[in-house]
């Protein structure tokens, strides 16, 4: 049980966190910005890439729920590097959630400015380098009860 636990949080980690890793970094190149035309500036790619950060970010949760099953069964729910790595899953949700995906939507919808596609693009760092945190925390586990 625990193997096959194992191996939905990470697939699901890889095919559902990565792509929106990669999409939300993508977006600001290609979004509208207000009063400014761009041969690589494209409305369609941009939807694209919007539709990709909703559907994956909500796809995505899976790895936090899987993660705790997992943590549960091997009755590790109480170790730091758990605690931890869910709180920053939580936190990069929440950033996914509440400031990335509406503001690529308000983006769209109504164009933007440079300072709101720097936002967009400083957000999915910090979403990204959160994402690499809670991974090094997943392979290094300190504080674990485990060897």
């Amino acid at each position: 049980m625990e193997s096959l636990l194992l191996s939905i949080h990470v697939v699901a980690g890889i095919l559902f966190v990565g792509p929106v890793a990669v999409v939300t970094s993508l977006f600001p190149r290609y979004a509208p910005v207000a009063g400014r035309e761009s041969a690589e500036r494209k409305a369609d790619i941009a939807q694209l890439l919007h539709r990709i950060t909703r559907v994956y970010g909500l796809l995505a949760i899976v790895v936090p729920v899987v993660g705790l099953i997992l943590a549960a069964v091997q009755g590790r729910i109480g170790e730091v590097w758990i605690t931890t790595a869910l709180v920053l899953t939580v936190v990069a949700g929440g950033l996914l959630a509440l400031l990335i995906a509406p503001l690529q939507k308000d983006a769209l919808e109504s164009g933007s400015s440079t300072g709101e596609m720097k936002m967009i693009g400083m957000s999915s760092g910090v979403f990204n380098l959160l994402w690499v945190i809670v991974v090094v925390l997943m392979i290094v586990r300190p504080g674990s009860s485990y060897a």
